[in-house]
């Protein structure tokens, strides 16, 4: 899995693997897309207004969290120029 992504646009991708040439772009909402195969695999997710959408608490920030280990770390998401 990766995640991107941009300030000046504030929109993030979360790609759970990589795209192949063909997939579709399907549109859940204002603020989601799903990126998916014609087999109906999912490859990822594109989020407009990311910092709304992943829910930064506190702003700026993402917690990522390892639900078996329990282990997390912190990553800054860089602001606009």
């Amino acid at each position: 899995m990766k995640l991107t992504y941009d300030p000046e646009h504030n929109v993030a991708y979360i790609a759970l693997k990589r795209k192949p040439a063909e997939v579709e772009t399907i549109h859940l909402s204002d603020e989601v897309n799903v990126d998916i195969a014609p087999d109906g695999t999912v490859y990822g997710f594109e989020l407009l207004n990311a910092n709304e959408q992943l829910g930064a608490d506190p702003p700026g920030m993402i917690l990522i969290i390892n639900e078996a280990s329990g282990e997390s770390s912190e990553i800054k998401l860089p602001r606009a120029s």
